[in-house]
């Protein structure tokens, strides 16, 4: 089977650094879509999601440094690492101001963290080729997630329904900071992947378990918000309701969300063939907690 893989638009490429963000969250209410509890759980879950993950991407990527060849593509990875560190720990400080609102998600983090740490961890394997398959099989699994993660960064960029239904400046901030370096970032662990082995089949593998998991561990995330949301009775959380929030534009599209999966699959992909940079960057040069960021980074 051939492993050709989709040709990079390479004026997309842009140098990646991380922006040292933070937020302040005392202003932010339950539900910070306004009348929307379903909305703001369901986004909330990246809460609770993306800290493990994105701990678990870094990770992964040092045990990878040393099989990179090229040094542009080393860059990328480093500079990949140092936005997916900053995305974890801006994400975990917005677990306690859930605390303090009556939501503690440690039971669901706690799921979380044995998926990312135990079930994909580090495994005790001879050296040679048992631990570099292992390897192998993580670095795709991470280029089949970020072509999610990318799908989100560039729905959020431009989801203004949220902004029209009032939903909190900051939070929007938080969302849209993430979801623009998501997309400025697109590429890398795709051209890791292909750089390192590039299979075809571990590719169709790699995100049939990505995708599955994804769906898994986020419609659980949703329920178990809306379940122990303190101001619902009897709050529930399903895929229809998804479904009508994605017709309204509160979420992303059932069918953006689908189509997106033949476009991952085809031979001809290639990360940087969606989404556009341009927008990313022009977001990022206006964000401000990215530029509060730059301020403190040029002050110190």
């Amino acid at each position: 089977m051939s492993n050709k893989q989709g040709r990079p638009v390479q004026a997309e490429r842009t140098p990646l650094k991380a922006r040292r963000v933070s937020f302040a969250w005392e202003d932010t209410p339950l539900h910070w879509v306004p009348g929307d509890p379903f909305t703001t759980h369901t986004i909330n879950v990246l809460h609770l999601l993306l800290p493990a993950g994105e701990r678990w991407f870094v990770h992964v990527y040092r045990q990878a440094l040393p099989l990179i060849r090229d040094d542009r593509l080393r860059e990328d990875v480093i500079g990949f690492i140092g936005q997916e560190a900053t995305h974890s720990q801006a994400h975990d400080e917005v677990l306690p101001h859930l605390r303090e609102q009556g939501l503690d998600p440690t039971p669901y983090t706690a799921q979380v963290d044995w998926f990312f740490e135990k079930l994909l961890g580090d495994r005790t394997l001879p050296p040679g080729r048992a631990r570099r398959w292992w390897l192998l099989e993580r670095i795709a699994l991470i280029a089949a997630i970020e072509h999610y993660t990318a799908f989100l960064g560039d729905w959020v960029l431009n989801a203004a329904e949220l902004d029209r239904r009032g939903a909190d400046p900051t939070m929007l901030d938080l969302l849209r900071w993430h979801g623009a370096e998501e997309v400025e970032h697109r590429s890398v662990a795709f051209d890791l992947f292909v750089h390192v082995d590039g299979d075809y089949r571990r590719r169709v593998r790699t995100w049939a378990l990505a995708f599955a998991a994804l769906m898994f561990l986020w419609q659980r995330g949703a329920r178990f918000f809306m379940a122990h949301d303190p101001t619902l009775v009897d709050g529930k959380a399903s895929f229809r309701a998804f479904h009508r929030s994605g017709r309204r534009g509160t979420l992303p599209a059932t069918g953006a969300l689908l189509r997106s999966i033949p476009r991952y699959l085809s031979r001809a992909y290639h990360p940087s063939q969606e989404g556009s940079t341009a927008q990313a960057v022009a977001y990022l040069a206006s964000s401000p907690a990215a530029l509060a960021a730059e301020k403190a980074e040029r002050d110190a």
